[in-house]
């Protein structure tokens, strides 16, 4: 391996990246290197091990060989895309394989980028700091910049494969949406100032239910959230909506636009679906939100829960008027 010259500066943020190779001797001056230029370093040795690891530590990068004893590095790369856990970290792989068969098949694998050994080491500076540049970008993308949780286009991508996966192993899932209660009134009195931050504090209050990797919170738009669960029964979902609601109106944020002593308050509505071939995506949504604005109607602050294929049964016969 060659070395730089010159030490490139150190990323603003720490970063982590799971290094992945069966050399000691590779392994330790990518982990020496790395860990210089600032960055967070997991090793391992072999295909089974990174894949403990990138459950575990999910890092921001993965650099994986692909000759290895046991299984290979392709193997490995089609098992951590093929998780939606571990599906969008980025892969370089590293190899002394330069033919162009193993470059495609890695690309089509889902791999970033290409390293081959022997690596010089201020192309792997270079390399590294471009592709953790492109995800970053990437993810700020997917991010509500007020909230900074996840934004109604990235939630409404996970939903998608979410719902297939749900669909193909034949397992629940739950969608909450809320809203907040009389929020106009609140900016109204207070000022978009002061409404910008209650948004951030009730975010903050729902991306705390969130605990599972899979578990998705989002601002869908507005003063309105949703939260996604997978493989999670109706029962449990009502139980983490409740839970959400105590949480927001335990805030006491008191709401000077609403008479008596009022304080920011949700309305909550859940919905639960197995969902089949003959289902659309949309029926999850439909019902949950008409749940919300019925636990609206019935004086706010509390959680209601509706069936997706009767409410999808009722817009079909209201379409029929």
């Amino acid at each position: 391996m060659s070395h730089p010259s010159s030490a490139p500066a150190a990323p603003a943020r720490q970063a982590a990246i799971l290094i992945v190779d069966d050399a000691p001797i590779n392994l330790g001056a990518l982990h020496a290197l790395l860990q210089q230029q600032g960055y967070q370093t997991f090793v391992a040795t072999s295909a089974e091990r990174a894949l403990e690891l990138a459950q575990r530590v999910r890092p921001d990068l993965i650099l994986l060989d692909i000759v290895m004893p046991g299984m290979d590095g392709m193997e490995a790369c089609r098992r951590l895309k093929a998780d939606p856990n571990t599906a969008a970290i980025p892969i370089i792989f590293m190899s002394v394989r330069d033919e162009e068969d193993d470059i495609v098949a890695g690309f089509d694998l889902g791999a970033v980028d290409y390293m081959p050994k022997p690596l010089h080491m201020a192309e792997v500076c270079v390399r590294v700091r471009a592709r953790l540049q492109a995800a970053h970008a990437g993810q700020a993308a997917l991010v509500d910049p007020l909230t900074r949780i996840a934004n109604r286009r990235h939630f409404d991508s996970v939903l998608a494969k979410e719902w297939q996966r749900a669909a193909r192993n034949g397992a629940p899932l739950s969608l909450i949406v809320l809203d907040v209660d009389h929020f106009k009134l609140y900016n109204d009195a207070l000022g978009h100032a002061a409404g910008d931050a209650a948004l951030q504090q009730v975010a903050a209050a729902l991306q705390s239910h969130a605990l599972r990797p899979t578990d998705l919170s989002a601002r869908y738009g507005g003063e309105e959230f949703v939260l996604l669960f997978a493989e999670t029964e109706l029962d449990n979902a009502m139980r983490i909506a409740e839970a959400i609601r105590e949480h927001v109106e335990g805030l006491h944020l008191p709401n000077p636009g609403v008479s008596g002593s009022a304080v920011i308050t949700v309305s909550i509505g859940v919905a639960s679906i197995v969902p089949s071939q003959l289902d659309a995506v949309e029926t999850l949504f439909l019902a949950a939100d008409r749940a919300m604005y019925e636990a609206k109607a019935a004086g706010r602050n509390r959680v209601h829960a509706s069936a997706p294929r009767e409410t999808a049964r009722a817009d079909s016969v209201m379409r029929l008027y």
